[in-house]
């Protein structure tokens, strides 16, 4: 009798494990679904990045061209005006990125003291296009720096969020929190369908190990 009540206890404790086991394979499923495509441009844009200083992938290009723009009279009278002038000039439709100041101090060289003029710096940027511009207080004109990135290049740049606005950092939290998820959720289906804890630990204590020494050997 205590043999029976005890088969009927397990019995209905087995379906409650595999409806939750059942929800916790379709929330993995549906957030591996959301992350596909994000995943997907951020790990071949990693690749890029991560072959950029050692094995060198000559594919992500930036072709640049330099200008001297001369300024109206008068000048603009401070480096939010200049940036103000130079959307109307260059036909730029968003807000500067940064826009940064410089005073005018005294530098020595050569053993000799020297008055430098302060500068401004004024930067556009988007995924494809950077301008950058530089403006020495008194010169009568400004040099402005421009880059157009290859196809490649435009990858990394939204990989980095280079000229994205807050939605996109946002949808890449999205993208981060669901990696933490996934890595949770799989440890969990790992233990509850394979059992074979043994093999989990070996492969996480092992993935461990090998960044930690690569870690370590690289400093």
């Amino acid at each position: 009798m205590v043999q029976t009540q005890s088969r009927n206890t397990t019995f209905s404790r087995q379906p409650k494990r595999f409806h939750w086991l059942k929800w916790l394979r379709r929330m993995h499923a549906w957030v591996g679904l959301w992350g596909a495509a994000l995943g997907l441009l951020f790990g071949v844009s990693g690749i890029l990045l991560n072959h950029r200083m050692v094995m060198k992938i000559p594919a992500a290009h930036m072709e640049q061209s330099q200008v001297e723009l001369a300024l109206p009279e008068p000048p603009p009278a401070d480096a939010k005006a200049l940036a103000e002038w130079l959307q109307v000039q260059l036909n730029i439709g968003r807000e500067p990125h940064k826009i940064s100041t410089e005073p005018a101090k005294i530098v020595t060289w050569g053993g000799q003291s020297f008055r430098q003029p302060g500068q401004w710096r004024v930067d556009f940027h988007n995924p494809q296009h950077s301008v950058n511009a530089e403006y020495w207080v008194g010169n009568t004109y400004v040099s402005i720096r421009h880059q157009d990135a290859n196809a490649f290049a435009f990858i990394t740049r939204l990989h980095k969020g280079v000229g994205m606005g807050t939605g996109w950092v946002l949808l890449a939290d999205t993208l981060a929190g669901g990696l933490v998820f996934l890595s949770l959720t799989g440890l969990l289906l790992w233990t509850k369908l394979h059992g074979s804890r043994l093999a989990m630990a070996g492969l996480g204590l092992g993935s461990l190990g090998l960044m930690v020494f690569i870690t370590l050997s690289s400093l």
